[in-house]
């Protein structure tokens, strides 16, 4: 039987810890202040992201991984005995690292390795990388656990909620005095996934609104539903994180294993400090 290694890149939100479990290769994504390079999930995670950004009152730069660290990742992987790749990478609607890992695959002639664009961010991603590493445990080819990830896609769903507009205007995605009047109301913004991208659905005053109103758009989306897979993701919200949880757990029923991670550097750049939503898989 053939060694298959799965990569994914670290927009999937899969922490080191939970990538260990499941045999998953992480592929990170780099942050950039000024002349300092961090990489994810070894010098930075999101509390320290904003840490310097409140410090030095801009944003860093981001970077998809380039293709020399698909080239680094699966000659690793081949090095080590592996005889296949399943490689699932973020939405390419919204990063280039699907075309670096294509580009990659070029510098492999002759070798088995197949590139999923997962059209899909956070632990979205995330679950087609673990279906697919567990399907491979239980015996699934390449192309089985392939078909598999790419099959969920239609089933995931996601909705957010922003908790300022602040970074969004420091991005130059929203005027100042926009942020600021938001700001000043309490205006949070709630989002979802379509298309490939995150877009926002509506604006709401207040905390516990947004949380409400969080809450009735993922039961209003999965009820009479089977939820088979389920994350809660935040920015430096760990408790608004487990709040939504325990919601959630009253009107639906949700696995028994909800993970409860971080969207990390990544992402959170461009969402701030203090979002969280929810991601799921459901038939």
């Amino acid at each position: 039987m053939s060694k298959i290694q799965i990569i994914t890149d670290s927009d999937s939100s899969i922490s080191p810890a939970i990538a260990k479990k499941y045999g998953i290769t992480l592929v990170p994504i780099t942050i950039q202040f000024g002349e300092e390079t961090f990489t994810t999930n070894l010098d930075i995670d999101d509390k320290l992201l904003f840490e310097k950004i409140d410090h030095l009152g801009k944003l860093p730069t981001t970077a998809a991984p380039c293709p020399a660290a698909f080239i680094a990742a699966f000659t690793e992987a081949f090095n080590t005995g592996t005889d296949e790749i399943l490689c699932i990478c973020v939405s390419s609607k919204v990063s280039s690292t699907y075309e670096s890992a294509l580009l990659a695959v070029r510098e492999f002639p002759g070798k088995h390795i197949r590139v999923v664009d997962s059209l899909y961010m956070t632990m979205g991603q995330g679950f087609l990388a673990l279906a697919a590493s567990e399907a491979i445990a239980n015996g699934a080819t390449l192309e089985e656990a392939a078909k598999l990830a790419e099959e969920m896609i239609p089933y995931l769903c996601t909705f957010a909620s922003f908790a300022t507009l602040k970074y969004l205007a420091m991005s130059g995605r929203v005027g100042k005095f926009v942020a600021g009047m938001a700001g000043a109301l309490d205006i949070r913004p709630l989002l979802t996934m379509k298309d490939g991208t995150l877009q926002i659905l509506e604006r709401v005053r207040t905390r516990k609104n947004a949380m409400d109103r969080l809450v009735n758009l993922i039961t209003g989306a999965l009820n009479e539903k089977t939820i088979e897979k389920a994350a809660i993701f935040h920015v430096n919200n760990h408790e608004e994180a487990l709040i939504l949880e325990a919601r959630l757990r009253e009107k639906l029923h949700l696995p028994a294993e909800v993970f409860i991670i971080e969207f990390t550097p990544g992402l959170s750049v461009h969402a701030g400090s203090g979002m969280v939503g929810g991601v799921f898989y459901s038939k």
